[in-house]
């Protein structure tokens, strides 16, 4: 199975959301910044809602994660249904609002011949 094509958009309030198969994602702004201008890690997160006795309860948990690629000038980000990639600077235009979005490109794993 190989991953669906995705986008990755901006938020007011200066997070990231990565949009692929019909999930929505968030990186926090705090960890978007982290991952720029430090290249740490950041947590992939997705808010779930499930139902316990007829009420609403919600929940974030971490679905994976996004880190500078070795080489410097892309962002790879692994969740639990495939792995992305998106050029660096794409990635910084849309995490300081210069563009609304930009698209994802499936990372599909090398097989061995």
């Amino acid at each position: 199975m190989t991953p669906e094509v995705g986008t990755l958009a901006c938020t007011a309030v200066g997070g990231l959301v990565v949009s692929v198969e019909a999930e929505a994602y968030r990186i926090a702004p705090e960890d978007v910044r982290s991952l720029i201008f430090a290249g740490r890690p950041a947590p992939v997160t997705c808010s779930r809602v499930r139902h316990v006795h007829g009420v609403p309860m919600g929940e974030i948990t971490i679905e994976g994660h996004a880190a500078v690629h070795p080489a410097g000038r892309a962002v790879v980000i692994h969740t639990r249904v495939g792995s992305w990639i998106i050029p660096l600077v794409s990635f910084q235009r849309v995490a300081r609002g210069e563009a609304a979005s930009a698209p994802l490109f499936p990372l599909v794993p090398e097989v061995g011949i």
